[in-house]
């Protein structure tokens, strides 16, 4: 059977899923066949030249159209456009997968939960750095206990790609579309990663004090005179308090001049630490017990996760791979009717994070995390 994939969106996510999807018959044997069928958007000269850029057979302007029409059905549009469409495609029991984060704000995403719940399809959420294989690496090594009880959790995403004060308005600016700044666009990423990496060692985040900060009020509008109100974070900062005891401490910017897409785990135990950066993907920085400092682990050889679909040992892979193997594991799922993480439940697990660094920012207090 061959998958029809529907995909709303063809700009910077449509075109890292197109390639996912044209690279996994070369490289993944036992991936599920996929047909890019429709892709979906609102200009139809823009979508025509998309289309035929990416490999489409079709285009439409009119998701509802669509949904009943093709076997998955990705949602890559803005964060205002994710609750309606991925709400309908699965109460018509179309398998979803959905960028993050989950919705704008909690209660959306706790809607898009529900139904992902009750339509008992796979239902993904678009956390890609789960599937970074240094990071998988990373994941088996606390599973064995090689760092120990868990004491703290270091997660920060830098950028600096609105440092300047010109750089023009969009809707990622604007707290309507896209439900908040760096907080949600960055920080659902490293929220989500600090759960997927130390939950079953840490326990879910209990409670947690936040801030955030605009640097810049408005922006001016690309082809006017206009400028528009920025209505969402530049940067937040939050510390946070695990279940067990262990502390988190996470933050993000798009201010943070020098650093293009810079997102930094670290984690320390009883036993030994390690520290990952997005900017040198293929490595892993490891303390073992009783060493008496860090050593630098490639992950690249054919027994690391998702390696032997690849290259040989040191011809190292990129972040486009990470979309190939977040793929691969989504559409087996559907095809399986097997499960796939992250999923909407852990979409909502993030943004519950998410809203709480709000309330705390508004209160100036700690908040509970529900």
């Amino acid at each position: 059977m061959t998958l029809q994939v529907g995909v709303l969106g063809y700009r910077f996510m449509g075109q890292a899923h197109a390639n996912a999807l044209a690279r996994l018959p070369m490289f993944f044997e036992d991936a599920p066949d996929v047909e890019r069928d429709v892709l979906i958007g609102r200009d139809e000269a823009a979508l025509a030249d998309a289309a035929d850029q990416l490999g489409f057979t079709r285009t439409s302007t009119d998701w509802a159209e669509e949904i009943d029409e093709v076997d998955v059905f990705y949602n890559l549009g803005p964060n205002h456009v994710h609750a309606e469409p991925s709400i309908a495609a699965l109460e018509s029991g179309t398998p979803v997968f959905c960028e993050k984060p989950l919705a704008p704000t909690l209660d959306v995403a706790e809607e898009m939960a529900q139904a992902a719940r009750d339509a008992d399809v796979p239902a993904g959420s678009a956390f890609n750095y789960r599937f970074v294989p240094a990071l998988r690496y990373a994941k088996g090594l606390i599973e064995d206990g090689k760092l120990g009880e868990i004491h703290h959790i270091r997660g920060r995403y830098l950028q600096d790609w609105l440092v300047d004060p010109d750089a023009p308005w969009s809707w990622r600016n604007d707290a309507e579309l896209a439900g908040s700044g760096a907080l949600g666009d960055l920080g659902s990423h490293t929220i989500d990663l600090a759960r997927f990496l130390v939950g079953e060692q840490a326990g879910k985040i209990e409670r947690i004090s936040g801030q955030l900060q605009t640097f810049v009020d408005e922006r001016p509008v690309e082809g006017s005179d206009e400028t528009r109100p920025v209505t969402v974070d530049d940067a937040y900062s939050a510390q946070a308090e695990f279940e067990s005891g262990a502390m988190g401490t996470f933050e993000a910017s798009r201010f943070a001049n020098g650093h293009k897409n810079d997102h930094t785990i670290e984690i320390q135990g009883s036993k030994g630490s390690l520290r990952f950066s997005l900017e040198r993907l293929n490595e892993l920085e490891l303390l073992r017990e009783d060493s008496r400092g860090y050593e630098t682990i490639l992950v690249t050889d054919e027994t690391d996760p998702y390696i032997e679909h690849w290259w040989p040992p040191g011809h190292v892979i990129g972040w486009e791979h990470t979309f190939v193997h977040e793929n691969y594991e989504f559409l087996s799922a559907v095809a399986d009717g097997g499960e796939f993480h992250p999923n909407f439940e852990d979409g909502l697990a993030a943004q519950r994070v998410l809203d709480a660094i709000e309330r705390s920012d508004a209160t100036g207090e700690w908040v509970s995390v529900g």
